[in-house]
C-alpha cells in the first residue's frame, strides 16, 4: 500500500470550505485513520491571470487505489466540487494535484509523478514539509534541502482547523 500525497488549492466559493470538504472526500480512498492534513496556508496564484489568492495545503494517506484509479476518483471529487478547466493558472473551486505515489516514477499521457512542478512551488514544499518533515523524494533529495526561509515567508500560515 503506498502512502501518496496530495495537493490541494481553492480560490473561488469559498476556498476554506472546499478544501474542508476535499478533505473529507480524501478520507474515503484513505485506508484506516491514514490520512494527514496540513494546516491551511495562503498564497498568490501563479502565472498572469486576475484572480483572488488561494487556500492550499497537502494531504498524505495510505490507498489501495493504482495510480490512474487514483488520478480518476480526484478528478471526480474536483468536478463533484464544481471544476471548470477553462484556461491553465486559472482560478478554480478546487485544484487536486496527485504529488507523490509512493517512490515511484510514473511517466503517462495523463499523469507525471513526482509532479513536475513541485520542487519549485511554496505552497506545495511547505505544506508537504508540515506533515512529512523528513520525507526524501524519489529523486533521493531530502525535501529539507528543498525548502528556504523565502519560502517560509512569503507564505502564511492561516492557523486554520480543518
Amino acid at each position: 500500500m503506498p502512502r501518496v500525497f496530495v495537493a490541494l488549492g481553492a480560490n473561488l466559493a469559498n476556498p476554506k470550505a472546499q478544501l474542508d470538504k476535499a478533505v473529507n472526500a480524501l478520507s474515503t480512498l484513505a485506508l484506516g485513520d491514514s490520512l494527514q492534513v496540513s494546516p491551511y496556508y495562503c498564497s498568490a496564484p501563479m502565472g498572469d491571470v486576475a484572480q483572488p489568492d488561494y487556500l492550499n495545503a497537502v494531504a498524505s494517506f495510505d490507498t489501495q487505489l493504482a495510480p490512474l484509479a487514483l488520478l480518476d476518483a480526484l478528478q471526480a471529487i474536483e468536478n463533484t466540487q464544481g471544476r471548470v478547466r477553462k484556461e491553465r493558472w486559472g482560478p478554480r473551486t478546487l485544484d487536486l494535484d496527485l504529488l507523490l505515489y509512493g517512490d515511484e516514477f510514473i511517466n503517462e499521457p495523463r499523469l507525471t509523478v513526482p509532479h513536475y512542478g513541485m520542487k519549485a512551488r511554496s505552497f506545495v514544499l511547505v505544506p508537504l514539509a508540515a506533515i512529512a518533515p523528513d520525507l526524501i523524494l524519489p529523486c533521493k533529495t531530502p525535501l529539507s534541502h528543498l525548502i528556504n526561509e523565502n519560502m517560509l515567508a512569503e507564505l502564511p500560515l492561516l492557523g486554520i482547523d480543518h
